[in-house]
């Protein structure tokens, strides 16, 4: 099983993240903020990874530290569960609808971090500031070092929107970490990702 685990601890946040990305969507998601809690369950469950995160901070300042850490933490379980890179599809995409939401979410497990967010919410969430979803998936390619394109579709609902985007995402990197009995070295002419 390709697991990792790793935590990170400043003045403003801590936190601890367990990751198995050959899981059966089994997740217990503590990051003080409930609309972010949502969002890691359903990516554990629909992207079939076993997930444990528990994060603290600043929230009383606002959620940005503790969105922002997340993501690198998250990151960097992740390039540290991935290993190697030997034999997996590398590509992943996903098309996913959420009612009245549509989110396309390509990724490239290249080691080369880059972030496309072509996202525009019109209505603002009454609990939770959804500009820092980009913050997140900023610091998670970063450290994870994947290229990842996030292109919002269609949607109004700012709720439908954000979890059609995890959604997708789940699918995506999902796709992209399963094992190709074809391939049997890294999924690249250079030898090396």
């Amino acid at each position: 099983m390709r697991t990792a685990k790793d935590k990170r601890k400043t003045n403003e946040t801590n936190i601890s993240v367990n990751w198995n990305l050959d899981g059966e969507g089994k997740y217990k998601n503590d990051t003080s903020i409930a609309f972010m809690d949502h969002m890691l369950d359903l990516f554990a469950r629909h992207g079939f990874f076993d997930l444990t995160v528990k994060a603290t901070g600043d929230i009383d300042v606002d959620d940005h530290h503790t969105i922002e850490d997340l993501g690198i933490v998250m990151g960097t379980v992740f390039k540290k569960a991935i290993g190697d890179k030997k034999g997996i599809y590398r590509y992943g995409f996903h098309l996913l609808p959420m009612d009245e939401s549509l989110a396309l979410v390509s990724l490239d497990i290249s080691n080369r971090p880059y972030l496309n967010f072509d996202v525009t919410y019109q209505n603002p969430l009454q609990t939770f500031d959804s500009s820092l979803i980009k913050e997140f998936f900023s610091a998670f390619v970063i450290n994870a070092g994947i290229t990842l394109h996030i292109k919002l579709l269609a949607g109004d609902n700012t709720h439908h929107i954000i979890e059609a985007i995890f959604k997708g995402f789940a699918k995506a990197l999902n796709q992209a970490v399963q094992l190709d009995t074809r391939e049997k070295s890294i999924p690249s002419t250079k030898g090396i990702i």
